[in-house]
């Protein structure tokens, strides 16, 4: 709590990382400009993993997808997983910090 009654800052894991891959955070009440960026790229991030599923059940249903296909499936879905990932952390840390208000 800041000085002010009812006034919340946490951190927060942002849906990106720094330099050497290492986690960001912000520090704030959550209604900042960055929170805000952080909950649009979230959005976004999620919004692509449930079209690479698509993509993924498409491509897995053709008997004819080459190795490359799935070498180059694998690593979307790898990279996407790990924004998933990142993104549940985030969030459960800010439930956890909000006394059980998830995002």
């Amino acid at each position: 709590m800041n000085g002010e009654q009812g006034e919340r800052h946490t951190s927060r894991l942002l849906p990106w990382t720094g330099s050497e891959g290492k986690p960001c955070y912000v520090l704030g009440d959550g209604a900042g400009y960055v929170s805000r960026m952080a909950d649009g790229i979230e959005s976004v991030q999620l919004g692509m993993a449930g079209d690479l599923l698509g993509h993924a059940a498409d491509l897995l249903a053709d008997r004819r997808v080459t190795g490359v296909e799935l070498h180059f499936l694998a690593s979307r879905l790898t990279e996407s997983l790990r924004d998933v990932k990142r993104i549940a952390e985030s969030r459960a840390m800010r439930w956890q910090d909000g006394g059980g208000e998830c995002p």
